[in-house]
């Protein structure tokens, strides 16, 4: 088989977020050189973000692979005398389903802490993990490397924000996170039901968007108005609150608006000169 192993930069790349210039590799191995490993040897990675493999995507690149040899070798670490995998578990699984007993490998020597984020930086910057994986890389970095939302994102290249929506998709209910790891709905289906604090209405909502195919638009809309309803219904609810806003709509003569959410809300008065403002004034303090 010929083979076509070529040096790829990974744009912003793992060197940059991880400092690998002050990282110590295998001695046998400069920062562009690669070693032909023995399959059998390598471990699968734990901290591998990716947890689904799509096997249309797996015979792709092993046919790629076949016809034109491997673009970028994978890279492992030295583990118990074998080795761990850190990265391209896509392009491993590719070259045992053809049956090819070594590949070409980069040799680093690295801690969990790195494994796990070279692992999922490595899968962001080529073939996007789904959302909920990328939520749950996110939360276990920041978690298990102690560090901030802020930090993360100069890490892995993100805007703060967008690392804040991904894990926020992890309060939503286990069956949603599966709708959106299935491609059942999108992202942004899901940013809409988070807003939700009930989890039977995200559920019944979330079976809504699936039976009428509605747009992430068509899910606002329906999640606004059911915030609409619930204020409306809590002023409804309380006849004697609404008796005594009546009376004093009577008393002075002006609409009283009133919003209310639980037990927090507004109480306004509208009116339609600077003279009837004075006069309501004028009103209260004679209370």
């Amino acid at each position: 088989m010929a083979k076509a192993y070529k040096k790829r930069v990974l744009g912003r790349g793992l060197s940059a977020i991880l400092n690998d210039n002050k990282k110590k590799v295998d001695t046998n191995l400069s920062s562009t050189n690669f070693n032909d490993i023995d399959i059998n040897s390598i471990e699968l990675n734990p901290y591998q973000p990716r947890t689904n493999f799509n096997q249309k995507d797996i015979d792709e690149l092993a046919s790629s692979i076949k016809e034109l040899g491997l673009i970028q070798p994978i890279t492992v670490k030295v583990m118990d005398g074998n080795y761990e995998l850190i990265s391209g578990e896509r392009r491993l699984r590719a070259f045992k389903q053809l049956g090819i007993r070594t590949i070409p490998a980069y040799i680093r020597e690295t801690d969990d802490q790195t494994t796990l984020e070279m692992a999922l930086v490595e899968n962001i910057q080529r073939k996007d993990l789904d959302p909920i994986e990328i939520a749950i890389s996110y939360d276990r970095l920041i978690n298990e490397l102690n560090i901030s939302q802020k930090e993360m994102s100069k890490r892995v290249g993100k805007d703060r924000s967008t690392i804040a929506n991904y894990i926020r998709l992890l309060k939503l209910d286990p069956i949603i996170q599966s709708g959106i790891r299935d491609n059942f709905i999108s992202m942004g289906h899901g940013r809409c039901l988070i807003n939700i604090d009930s989890t039977e209405k995200q559920l019944f909502i979330y079976e809504k968007i699936l039976k009428n195919n509605l747009s992430v638009r068509q899910t606002e809309k329906i999640v606004k108005d059911l915030s609409s309803k619930k204020t409306k219904k809590e002023v409804v609810r309380d006849k004697n609150l609404t008796k005594k806003i009546k009376l004093l709509e009577n008393k002075y003569k002006l609409h009283i608006d009133l919003k209310l959410n639980k037990k927090i809300g507004s109480l306004s008065f509208k009116f339609n000169s600077k003279k009837e403002l004075n006069d309501l004034i004028d009103k209260l303090n004679d209370q």
